[in-house]
């Protein structure tokens, strides 16, 4: 499924307010003190998918936890601590990679954490938990129900939530998480990070023509979108891909306003939400040219192809070059992505992911 945004409109400085390269900035800054804070590798793919080049920014070695949340939920908890002091404890919910970067945010600080994982979470990732001293607490059988119980904790205990996903009164945190993401993007601010195809002529600016993003509640995706309108304008083509089984941000930008799915089982997991971040939604909804779903054995595809590439990823990883090479020949035009385009990909994750 593929939807063109009829609701594209220019970035603003209302949107400016709350993400773009100022707030990447700031973002880096405050990571660059950490030690374990390296820039990740881009690899660089000629003609897939029918583009000049697509380069591909491996986030599955980020801080020694495997994935790009390593950027957000601990920035957003160092962020809490400033703001408010104290000893309270963290809270969050987590079915993936989000739970592990609060849970080393809040060791760094030497707060306690609380991690609720529904009970479907192997126990291999509740150990990786408690190795980083967090406390694991089993509520519910799916995702949905470890955050009702993170959320019933922090109302009755006074504990700080923690979450990725924004809603109508709970959008200062989640902010941070997005603004955390962003880091990423600033890593390619280099003017040598985009080179032109072998044998291209005309002008290059160094800046992507075209930018795939998967999205599971839309933070990254509007990280993305933030970072990529501030610095590069309204000339890169901004692709929003989603699993099949999950379409909460495409079904959102039908509707005009954020909108649950009911979708189906994926094993896509770290994309498989049913309504979207309210942020995300409101930024994706006019920054976004495309939404595109993605079957999970496209998602297959791409990781295999992207392996044979040098570059392994779990599905999830994968995804936003699945969604390139999923594109039809009417998505392909209305995007003007030709044998001259230059494709940003994020590899959110490696190989092995959580479930």
């Amino acid at each position: 499924m593929e939807y063109l945004n009829p609701g594209r409109t220019p970035y603003t400085g209302q949107d400016r307010t709350l993400i773009g390269v100022q707030h990447a900035r700031q973002a880096r800054a405050h990571f660059a003190r950490h030690p374990a804070y390296r820039p990740t590798p881009v690899h660089r793919i000629p003609g897939l998918g029918g583009a000049g080049a697509a380069y591909v920014k491996d986030e599955s070695g980020r801080m020694g936890l495997g994935s790009f949340k390593a950027l957000g939920g601990a920035y957003a908890v160092h962020l809490l601590a400033e703001r408010d002091g104290g000893g309270a404890p963290f809270v969050c919910a987590s079915a993936g990679n989000h739970g592990l970067s609060v849970a080393a945010g809040a060791a760094e600080i030497g707060v306690p954490c609380v991690v609720h994982l529904s009970e479907g979470v192997p126990e291999a990732f509740a150990e990786r938990l408690r190795a980083l001293g967090a406390q694991v607490r089993r509520t519910g059988h799916d995702y949905e129900a470890s955050m009702a119980a993170a959320m019933a904790a922090a109302q009755e205990h006074g504990w700080r939530l923690v979450a990725d996903s924004s809603w109508d009164g709970y959008t200062s945190v989640p902010l941070d998480v997005m603004r955390g993401y962003s880091v990423l993007f600033d890593e390619l601010s280099g003017p040598g990070a985009f080179p032109p195809p072998e044998g291209a002529t005309g002008p290059h600016d160094g800046a992507p023509t075209h930018v795939f993003v998967q999205a599971g509640v839309g933070g990254l995706a509007a990280a993305a979108a933030g970072y990529v309108r501030d610095r590069w304008g309204e000339q890169p083509k901004i692709v929003v891909v989603e699993p099949d089984g999950a379409p909460c941000l495409i079904e959102s930008a039908r509707a005009g306003e954020p909108t649950r799915v009911a979708g189906h089982l994926t094993t896509l997991g770290r994309l498989d939400c049913r309504e979207p971040s309210l942020l995300a939604h409101r930024l994706l909804s006019h920054l976004a040219d495309l939404y595109v779903t993605i079957t999970d054995e496209q998602a297959a595809a791409a990781t295999r192809l992207l392996a044979a590439h040098g570059v392994a990823l779990s599905g999830c990883g994968a995804a936003g070059a699945a969604g390139l090479l999923a594109l039809t020949p009417a998505a392909r035009d209305a995007l003007r992505l030709d044998d001259a385009a230059r494709v940003m990909l994020v590899g959110t994750e490696g190989p092995v992911e959580p479930k």
